[in-house]
């Protein structure tokens, strides 16, 4: 179904009660009784998982899994895949400024990157009564896991032009996949970018929120809206996040919100920010409810906030806790 996205964002911006948007994927191997494993290797499993997810909780949008291993897996990476994690990277492909040059640009549909976007299509049918968006990796974050997170940080110094050889191929990468998503009818996507809310305020403008802003500018339209994700510590950082023009800006439990939505101006929308590994996987309903209160009652009171979990929701979270984060949220706007 096709959304005019840039209505449906303003609508959010005036609705008294919004609903929820959090993070939320993984958690489908539980109700399809399947591994992790199972998951990403499958279309038809992520597309069922999201629909399940869709018809058990009443969310604003449908998230895709945020795997942050698939373009790296793609670029040639290894990845580590267990039954009850999220894949992570291992190893990796960039050790000098010869590896970066000599670095090729992967086709869309190379690995799963083909899977993932097939797995959104057949969720696009199954999902129409509420926008669905897709997930791709930032650029920062994936050069990061090209070439090491640790080692990244020391190039951003030493070797400035071998970051950036990286950077221009995982940008040209990353906008050729979202651009694929947006061919299938994907109404979004949420480009997480993490690895740059370890960057100091002069260095993510440099390395991430240049890159990132051109991937916005080539993709984003009145029907296909970009979500930014970072779950660093994004509050110094908030000027040059801004500057990228996304839609709206997802944050993590690293920040306070409170402080947070204070720096945002009030037509541009903002999301998050209840633990994910702290109360969906390991806290009680309880400690889950009174997170999830507590954030509603710092924030609510901004019509441009939209309550959702810091990240993305683990594989094994508890479903009690995810349900009772769904009751909070309506209690806290009916009440």
């Amino acid at each position: 179904m096709k959304w005019h996205m840039k209505t449906w964002l303003e609508k959010q911006l005036t609705l008294e009660v919004k609903k929820p948007m959090p993070v939320l994927s993984f958690p489908a191997i539980q109700l399809l009784d399947i591994s992790v494993k199972d998951l990403i290797s499958s279309s038809d499993r992520q597309a069922k998982g999201m629909k399940m997810i869709a018809d058990q909780c009443d969310t604003g949008a449908s998230l895709s899994m945020m795997d942050l291993s698939v373009e790296a897996e793609a670029f040639g990476s290894q990845i580590k895949v267990t039954d009850d994690e999220v894949p992570t990277v291992v190893g990796r492909i960039i050790n000098c400024e010869e590896d970066a040059d000599k670095l090729e640009v992967p086709k869309v549909g190379a690995g799963r990157t083909g899977l993932y976007i097939e797995a959104i299509e057949k969720a696009l049918t199954l999902i129409q009564d509420r926008p669905v968006f897709a997930g791709a990796i930032g650029p920062f974050s994936l050069a990061g896991r090209l070439m090491d997170m640790t080692e990244i940080m020391v190039n951003c110094y030493m070797e400035p032009d071998m970051v950036h050889t990286t950077l221009k191929k995982t940008s040209q990468f990353i906008t050729d996949y979202i651009k694929a998503y947006k061919a299938i009818g994907a109404h979004g996507v949420v480009i997480a970018e993490p690895a740059a809310g370890l960057l100091s305020p002069e260095l993510i403008e440099t390395f991430s929120s240049v890159y990132i802003k051109q991937i916005v500018e080539e993709v984003q339209d009145e029907h296909f809206l970009v979500v930014y994700h970072n779950c660093g510590n994004t509050i110094p950082l908030i000027q040059s996040i801004l500057s990228i023009g996304a839609a709206a800006y997802h944050f993590g439990n690293a920040i306070s919100m409170a402080e947070m939505i204070q720096l945002v101006p009030e037509n541009v929308m903002i999301m998050g920010n209840v633990d994910p590994a702290g109360q969906f996987r390991n806290g009680t309903p309880e400690s889950v409810r009174v997170a999830t209160y507590q954030i509603m009652k710092d924030c609510c009171s901004h019509k441009n906030f939209i309550i959702s979990s810091g990240c993305d929701i683990p594989p094994l979270a508890s479903w009690d806790n995810i349900h009772s984060f769904f009751e909070t949220v309506k209690h806290f706007y009916h009440h």
